[in-house]
């Protein structure tokens, strides 16, 4: 029982100090980002935009497919819940407006969000994962190349341009989903689509934005600290992709709740 009781004391432990190991190196990697990133705002030219263009075609066109049919199931299954519920309530009309505010301030950017973790967040930490296990890693400071400059800026950038756009597309299709549900209720597309545009603000479709861009961020940031974490084994590469999209998701939860009561806050007050 002692023993038990030692290794269960142990295990938190061990856990507590390996979440302060992770707060310390994601602060560090913070610093020096900020850094990297700062200086490539300067000087412009400097930044690796080939690069660049070419994580914003991987990580936008080629996820738009998903993130359109993944956004038309969301609002199709929350307008079909909507209907059921606001029914009995003699509210059906409501159910644009349930679809419009929930899509546009929380459901839109988490859904293109965690699809874009999957895909980017995960990519980027194999990707500088396999050169950590190659050696192009250590080869580059070697060389005396800046680590942040040409592998971490271009993705970041890329994700800063590419998830509003993500965002605003799952956005549209998930109204679509709802315009659909209203259809087979009897309310034509002219009538549904006159009531997005009259519940929708411009504050609403700035705070779908702004998550976007914070969420961007987040995803690229992570899944490059956790590629540079890698070992040299071919299995930390696969500890390091999971790890990626697992830490991704958990931030993004966090960071989404901030901002919600942030943005609450600011509709309060005016």
């Amino acid at each position: 029982m002692n023993n038990e009781v030692y290794n269960f004391y142990k295990s938190i432990g061990n856990a507590g100090y390996k979440f302060y190991q992770d707060c310390v190196a994601g602060f560090t990697f913070i610093g020096g980002t900020v850094s990297s990133f700062v200086h490539g705002m300067r000087y412009p030219k400097k930044i690796r935009w080939k690069e660049t263009l070419y994580y914003m075609d991987n990580c936008g066109s080629d996820a738009l497919p998903i993130i359109i049919t993944v956004g038309f199931l969301v609002g199709f299954v929350l307008a079909m819940q909507g209907v059921v519920q606001l029914e009995k309530l003699g509210a059906k009309l409501m159910v644009m407006d349930l679809v419009v505010l929930s899509i546009f301030k929380e459901l839109g950017p988490i859904t293109a969000a965690i699809v874009a973790t999957g895909r980017a967040g995960s990519a980027f930490a194999a990707e500088i994962g396999t050169m950590k296990v190659t050696e192009e890693v250590d080869a580059m400071n070697v060389m005396g190349f800046e680590l942040g400059r040409f592998l971490i800026v271009p993705k970041i950038i890329a994700m800063i341009v590419v998830m509003p756009i993500l965002t605003i597309f799952a956005n549209i299709a998930a109204i679509c989903g709802g315009i659909l549900v209203n259809f087979q209720m009897g309310i034509s597309i002219p009538e549904s689509l006159c009531k997005v545009f009259s519940v929708l603000t411009f504050s609403d479709y700035m705070q779908s934005v702004v998550k976007s861009i914070v969420f961007g961020v987040i995803i690229a940031s992570v899944g490059c600290m956790r590629g540079l974490e890698t070992e040299k084994d071919s299995q930390s590469v696969g500890r390091s992709t999971t790890s990626a999209v697992v830490t991704s998701i958990f931030i993004l939860a966090v960071a989404d709740t901030i901002l919600t009561l942030i943005f609450c806050m600011f509709q309060m007050s005016d």
